[in-house]
């Protein structure tokens, strides 16, 4: 039976993979910032042995704390999908533009998204390196504003994500020697909660722009997630998947 941590599994992203990896067969442990969510969240999940624990990602302590509970109680860690993130103030579509941002949104926005990647993807690591498993994957989460810069995300957003990036390619070549993949997933706009803050209509405002002429599901960032996990995914790595519905193309 293989582990799975999700981070920011209480809802959006999370949650939507969270379910999927239980129908996938894995056991999982949903952590995220409101531990009572997170309990709830894992109570509904198909099948038995899920956990839901309370997690700040950007304290060092709290992750490692968070991997010592579940490798505790229920094994090694197989699968890391880090989900947990902020947006921030907002993006442009609010009226934030770089000269807007403030430093307070900045650290605020770089601790959970950057940091808090880092803090996960490193306790991943050493744990791993101590401990291997079979059919390691670790799943990271950045955004199509990481890539492209902007658009309807802010200033500190899309520099967080875009350092996640980065930190997946090194991550990958890591973590690569101990048969662990690592690579990330760069959505484009997806109905959630985080699309309707950047944009002061609380809808999305750029849909012409993209081939589609939708916006994405959180159940479709759930079937990418799905197949980085899979077992047939293990000579993929240091890898981000677009699931854009167009928007980017490179």
């Amino acid at each position: 039976m293989r582990i799975a941590l999700i981070t920011g599994g209480a809802g959006g992203l999370g949650l939507a993979t969270a379910k999927r990896f239980a129908r996938d067969g894995m056991t999982v442990a949903v952590a995220d910032i409101d531990g009572a969510a997170a309990e709830k969240a894992a109570t509904g999940l198909d099948g038995e042995g899920h956990r839901g624990i309370a997690l700040d990602v950007s304290k060092e302590d709290a992750v490692i704390a968070a991997f010592d509970k579940v490798e505790r109680e229920m094994g090694p860690v197989s699968v890391l999908a880090h989900f947990a993130g902020t947006i921030g103030a907002g993006g442009f579509a609010v009226g934030i533009t770089l000269a807007d941002s403030t430093v307070e949104d900045w650290d605020k926005v770089m601790a959970i998204n950057a940091r808090g990647t880092f803090l996960c993807v490193r306790e991943m690591s050493r744990r791993r390196r101590k401990v291997p498993v079979e059919h390691g994957r670790v799943i990271t989460v950045s955004s199509l504003a990481g890539e492209a810069g902007g658009l309807q995300s802010g200033t500190a957003y899309s520099a967080s994500k875009a350092a996640v990036l980065g930190l997946t390619r090194t991550a990958a070549r890591d973590l690569g020697p101990f048969g662990v993949t690592v690579n990330a997933i760069a959505p484009g706009p997806i109905d959630t909660p985080m699309l309707a803050q950047s944009s002061t209509s609380g809808s999305y405002t750029m849909l012409d722009a993209v081939p589609l002429r939708r916006i994405g599901t959180p159940d479709e960032i759930a079937e990418a997630a799905s197949f980085l996990a899979s077992v047939g995914a293990g000579f993929v790595t240091g890898a981000t998947i677009d699931v854009n519905g167009g928007l980017l193309m490179h």
